[in-house]
């Protein structure tokens, strides 16, 4: 392998694949099996018991098909259905084209999934967003990875959609980081941009983010001297540089060009002082197109993002995004025949 060869998460196909022999490995579903005949058929609706912004109907039909797979052996064989599904199809390394030609074999699958909203739709408590039909004991195999993943990546996005909202009014924009569950970053950012929200750099390879530890292991605290020393070894990269004060974003400022400049815990104060200093030196520059991007980070609540945003800054990254979020509450219900089970059996809208 080349050393520049950026190191890539494991297919989604494959993550997915992972996720349902976690709860079947070889045994399989043994509740199942003592409970529910192999041919047994069934339908269920994908409820939602709180409002919110939806994320992660579109891994639905990828779901059940690769449930279908793992425990029906009259699935043995079949093309799994990516119909809507294509963000995965690249992500697993699939051609579009081959992609289209699994789209046409859908109909031919024993298990289906109808999508009836789509991802970054608002969901009042009570909408059903999918239903899925087929086959019992492949529904039941990925019922809690389909809930989980649904519930997680909706939360993101709901949470996302807040903070949006509460900044709508100023000229920032909520960014995501890295702070994220190793090996499912690429979901938890889709679901911050289906909030509304943006996204930072993807990982270390993509974009050079220069912090005081970086500085600390360079030996020299100069952080204008690590945007230039960066640029001259990257000069195709984005750079971003953190400060931690004003006189850090004037050094930075008055001898280095970078694309960001990452403002630190910076009080509200602080930030407002930094953003005017920056507006005032550039309105005065002979090139004032090279006015770096300002972004705020560390600390900063929901309670505070309004302030924050108000003071002028281009972007507010948050960790929070996706490491403090709560769940949307999914349920997956079944449904019953009222002759044979009667009316407690029944859905509660």
């Amino acid at each position: 392998m080349d050393g520049n060869t950026a190191l890539e998460p494991p297919p989604l196909f494959d993550r997915l694949r992972g996720a349902l022999l976690e709860d079947l490995m070889s045994a399989g579903d043994v509740t199942s099996q003592a409970l529910v005949h192999e041919q047994k058929s069934a339908q269920a609706d994908f409820l939602a018991k709180s409002g919110g912004v939806l994320c992660g109907v579109k891994l639905l039909p990828l779901i059940f098909q690769m449930a279908e797979q793992l425990v029906s052996t009259e699935a043995a064989g079949r093309a799994w259905d990516l119909d809507d599904a294509q963000a995965a199809a690249a992500a697993g390394k699939l051609s579009w084209d081959d992609a289209l030609r699994l789209r046409e074999k859908a109909e031919r699958q024993g298990i289906s999934v109808q999508l009836l909203r789509k991802d970054g739709d608002r969901l009042a408590k009570g909408d059903v967003c999918a239903t899925v039909s087929g086959n019992a004991r492949a529904i039941l195999a990925g019922e809690r990875t389909a809930l989980n993943l649904l519930s997680h990546l909706s939360g993101i996005a709901t949470y996302t959609a807040r903070c949006v909202a509460k900044i709508a009014h100023t000229k920032a924009k909520v960014l995501d980081t890295r702070k994220t569950m190793p090996l499912w970053r690429d979901l938890q950012k889709y679901a911050v941009k289906c909030g509304g929200g943006e996204n930072h750099r993807k990982g270390l390879y993509d974009e050079i983010l220069i912090k005081d530890n970086h500085l600390a292991l360079w030996g020299v605290r100069d952080p204008a001297g690590a945007v230039r020393a960066a640029r001259a070894r990257f000069s195709d990269l984005r750079i971003e540089v953190e400060v931690t004060d004003l006189e850090g974003l004037k050094q930075v400022v008055l001898n280095s060009q970078p694309d960001y400049i990452l403002l630190d815990n910076f009080p509200v104060e602080a930030l407002k002082e930094a953003v005017h200093w920056c507006e005032k030196h550039f309105q005065n520059s002979q090139n004032p197109h090279m006015r770096p991007t300002l972004e705020a980070s560390g600390g900063i609540t929901s309670e505070t993002l309004a302030a924050v945003a108000e003071t002028g800054v281009d972007r507010i990254s948050l960790g929070a995004l996706t490491h403090t979020i709560s769940p949307m509450d999914f349920s997956l219900e079944m449904r019953f025949d009222e002759k044979v089970f009667g009316k407690k059996f029944q859905r509660n809208a």
